[in-house]
């Protein structure tokens, strides 16, 4: 078993700029996967059949299953564990299908020191285009609160 490597950052450790990524191709089983999680089975994401038909011309992701990987960077990298999410804003730009490779981007770009708050650019490419971008808020742990 895998184990993830995660990086933890506690309020009065970030600073604007900072950034982490994370990589990820989009299988076939993360797309079946994620329509059993959440009961979305649209068959745009499951029958090739039917998505051959659409303006897509086959199956493409769940634009949300593209957006949870940004949910991983946050809770795993930055700010890492302990952050709790207080809202994402998303536009999806482009289609992500089976077998692209996602690259996930987030940077901090505002800091609340009073409520410990983070705001995130938030980015998914596919071959270097923007796939979904966006923000989120999420309020960090500080060292000094226990």
């Amino acid at each position: 078993m895998t184990r993830e490597i995660f990086k933890e950052h506690y309020f009065e450790d970030l600073g604007i700029g900072m950034r982490e990524a994370l990589m990820k191709t989009v299988m076939a089983d993360d797309v079946i996967g994620f329509a059993t999680l959440t009961g979305d089975h649209n068959p745009i994401h499951l029958s090739d059949h039917f998505a051959r038909k659409t303006r897509f011309g086959g199956r493409i992701a769940h634009g949300l299953y593209t957006a949870s990987l940004i949910s991983a960077v946050l809770g795993m990298r930055l700010p890492g564990p302990g952050a709790v999410y207080l809202s994402q804003t998303l536009n999806f730009r482009a289609p992500v299908r089976i077998g692209d490779v996602v690259s996930v981007l987030v940077e901090v770009v505002e800091l609340d020191a009073e409520k410990r708050r983070c705001r995130l650019k938030c980015e998914a490419l596919v071959d270097g285009k923007v796939v979904l971008d966006g923000e989120a808020l999420v309020m960090v742990p500080s060292r000094n609160a226990r």
